[in-house]
């Protein structure tokens, strides 16, 4: 689905219940969580009804003492079960007359019962909320909101995945914060950030742990990663991953557990404030951590996280001197936060782990006793590789971002480098206001960072599917260019109504052939990309945008880990991307062709009239 798809599938689904809320006269309060739930049973069919076919041939098929129940094999397949009387048609095609909020509460309750990890997590009593009074019969109950909401939530398509299921969470979460006169808060991660981070850390299987993590959405990216790396494997085999997250908001924790059950994962996800509680003993225990945490903290009690071994263990972010004028019940708090997170993360990987993290540009710069850490860290060889975002990537935060990227395989290794990658000139423009990473951006820089590592195959399976995308559009446009030449050849030859219509059908045959030839020179400017800055397929430093710093270049920048510092800057003057450019360029290559063959017509013309006038006089 793309982001314009997407976006209006958002603004449809609201339009249509804050409709529906409005005639009920319900408060945002009291129409979000029933709202919320739908969503979740509507998002949970789609992926049960996939594996359906294949859970039942499989019930069907067994034979022998150790026979599985249904729910168990759906729990296998699926990750959880939907009894007939829980699956979203069934309450859609109830009659109106049946008590349809009943029956979506049983439908919840059912859920829960096959699947205890969401229990207390689903709307249940909520949804009598819902219930109107009939206007002609005050005693009788009027069910046809309930009814209306499930018909509107039935527009979703079936061919949505579980990561739209997290957008639109996140969008109605924000939305009906709004609605009640409340900031929307910054729950989501764009999912082409988290794309990037989760195909450099490669969370193939283990444990994966988010201690910031919102409604899911790094465990959502992780479990697509892994099914498409399944799939290039051919491997049929269980997925053998477990999350584990906390965020310190109860309905937060609710919408991720509901995110990670329709996504198939297994895992616990609990309410716990990071900084004070550790519901998971996470010192050394994960195989992957991915987070997007607060940035720039600045009230956690020192006194109270200082001896914790999870923040200690690289040295704490403190004030250099005690402020003056302190009271003396003063609490005692860090001057930030981030390096708290920062120690978290490191401390709390495997021998092997490895982990991905969004944080402020600021903290690559800080001084005193985060710069010690910083050194620590380096030292140590846990820092693998720094990346700095484009501006405005994210919706609801504009500060500037960096990936910080941990490997502790590396750690105590000799001459370890450490990889900065500039990314901020690659992105594509999704409106005025905002930014993403399309696929191929996400691959491009992946393959920096794959060679950096001295895997070599990569780039070239990269180079080779993007040719064989580029021959494919190639062929599709030789092949609408002759439609459109056919359709010239007949306009010259008609007249009348019949010649409006053939003028109107090749002015659509030409926007497609635009639109084709627009797709072929993307991917043949991607192979462009990388070729001129990697002609051996081996990873080597660019000025503007990859450099691997040695310890000794660190130091001398004062441990530093800002990317600008180490890559160089490239000017670009007119404020294009490279990969904006040669579109750019491509487009004016095809109207100067164009001209040109005007330019030709319109001599031959000049030439036939000057002669047609010699021959008269």
């Amino acid at each position: 689905m793309t982001q314009e798809q997407l976006k209006k599938l958002e603004d449809d689904l609201w339009a249509a219940a804050d409709k529906l809320r409005a005639d009920s006269g319900l408060k945002a309060s009291q129409y979000s969580a029933p709202i919320l739930g739908l969503i979740f049973l509507r998002f949970a069919s789609i992926r049960y009804k996939k594996a359906k076919t294949e859970i039942e041939k499989e019930f069907k098929n067994q034979k022998g003492r150790n026979q599985k129940s249904i729910d168990e094999i759906a729990l296998l397949k699926c990750g959880f079960y939907l009894p007939p009387e829980a699956e979203y048609d069934y309450l859609l095609n109830l009659p109106e007359k049946e008590n349809i909020v009943k029956k979506i509460k049983q439908a919840m309750e059912a859920i829960e019962t096959y699947k205890p990890e969401l229990s207390g997590s689903l709307p249940k009593d909520e949804y009598f909320d819902l219930i109107l009074k009939d206007r002609d019969n005050p005693n009788k109950d009027d069910f046809s909101l309930a009814k209306s909401l499930l018909k509107t939530f039935k527009d979703i398509p079936e061919d949505a995945t579980g990561d739209v299921f997290g957008k639109v969470y996140e969008f109605f979460l924000g939305a009906f914060a709004m609605a009640e006169g409340q900031g929307g808060g910054d729950f989501y991660t764009p999912t082409s950030v988290v794309r990037l981070m989760v195909e450099i850390i490669e969370p193939y299987s283990g444990t994966i742990y988010d201690p910031a993590c919102g409604s899911g959405g790094m465990f959502v990216q992780s479990s697509n990663f892994i099914d498409r790396r399944r799939e290039e494997l051919n491997e049929t085999d269980t997925k053998n991953i477990t999350v584990y997250g906390n965020t310190k908001d109860l309905e937060t924790v609710k919408i991720a557990r509901m995110n990670i059950a329709v996504n198939g994962l297994r895992g616990q996800i609990v309410k716990a404030n990071t900084y004070y509680e550790d519901p998971f003993d996470c010192y050394g225990k994960f195989d992957y951590i991915l987070a997007n945490p607060p940035f720039n903290v600045d009230d956690v009690n020192l006194d109270r996280v200082k001896e914790q071994r999870k923040f200690n263990e690289y040295g704490i972010p403190q004030n250099k001197t005690k402020k003056s004028g302190k009271k003396k019940n003063d609490v005692n708090t860090v001057p930030n936060a981030n390096y708290l997170w920062i120690n978290l993360f490191a401390s709390s990987l495997k021998p092997t782990g490895r982990a991905a993290l969004v944080m402020a540009n600021s903290a690559s710069d800080g001084r005193n006793s985060e710069a010690d850490i910083r050194k620590n860290l380096v030292k140590k060889g846990l820092v693998e590789a720094m990346l700095t975002l484009p501006k405005n990537m994210f919706y609801t935060v504009t500060l500037p971002a960096t990936l910080w990227f941990f490997d502790k395989r590396n750690a105590g290794k000799i001459n370890k480098n450490v990889l900065f990658v500039d990314a901020r000139n690659i992105f594509r423009q999704i409106d005025r206001a905002h930014r993403e990473f399309t696929e191929e951006h996400i691959q491009n820089i992946t393959s920096i960072f794959r060679m950096h590592r001295g895997d070599s195959k990569y780039f070239k399976k990269l180079i080779d599917k993007y040719t064989k995308q580029a021959s494919e559009f190639e062929k599709q446009t030789i092949a609408q260019g002759q439609i459109v030449s056919n359709l010239q050849k007949q306009i010259k030859s008609k007249g009348g109504k019949e010649l409006k219509l053939l003028e109107k059908n090749l002015i659509a045959e030409e926007v497609k052939l635009k639109e084709l030839k627009s797709k072929q020179q993307y991917f043949l400017s991607q192979i462009t990309w990388l070729t001129e800055r990697f002609p051996l397929g081996k990873y080597e430093d660019i000025v503007g945008l990859c450099k691997a710093a040695s310890l000794a270049e660190i130091e001398e920048q004062e441990w530093s880990l800002n990317p600008s510092r180490y890559v160089g800057v490239v000017i670009e003057e007119d404020g294009l991307t490279e990969e904006e450019f040669l579109i750019e360029m491509a487009e004016k290559h095809q109207k100067l062709f164009e001209l040109n063959k005007k330019a030709i017509n319109v001599s031959k013309l000049i030439e036939f009239n000057t002669k047609l006038l010699l021959v008269n006089e």
